[in-house]
């Protein structure tokens, strides 16, 4: 897989992350957290996109799928961060390393 393919199948992992965890979080703040029902469609619009965005990947459903597992643990980690303020113990940043890892392994290791 070349450089610019692997930069284009990154990014679209990226995108499908940030539509998940930010339809997920808007979904969660509005029922958890009592915001407005439009907090709500926002966060399902979201997830719409996220089902939509990993069918642009260069490989089949399941290799997508499962890297894909390994993007989601380490942007949700990050999004708690950012945006309520669970800043990652060192487990998390060990696991969520890990989990990149095998991103790679999964979806760029040469065969």
């Amino acid at each position: 897989m070349t450089a610019v393919r692997i930069t284009h199948s990154l990014l679209l992992f990226l995108i499908a992350g940030l539509c998940e965890i930010g339809g997920g979080w808007l979904v969660w703040q509005w029922l958890r957290e009592g915001r407005g029902s439009l907090w709500g469609l926002a966060g399902g619009l979201l997830l719409i996109f996220y089902g939509i965005i990993p069918t642009f990947q260069p490989v089949h459903f399941g290799r997508v799928y499962a890297a894909y597992g390994g993007f989601f643990i380490f942007l949700s980690l990050c999004w708690g961060w950012m945006f309520d303020g669970n800043v990652p113990d060192r487990p998390e940043i060990v696991g969520g390393t890990l989990s990149l890892a095998g991103v790679f392994i999964i979806m760029y290791w040469p065969r």
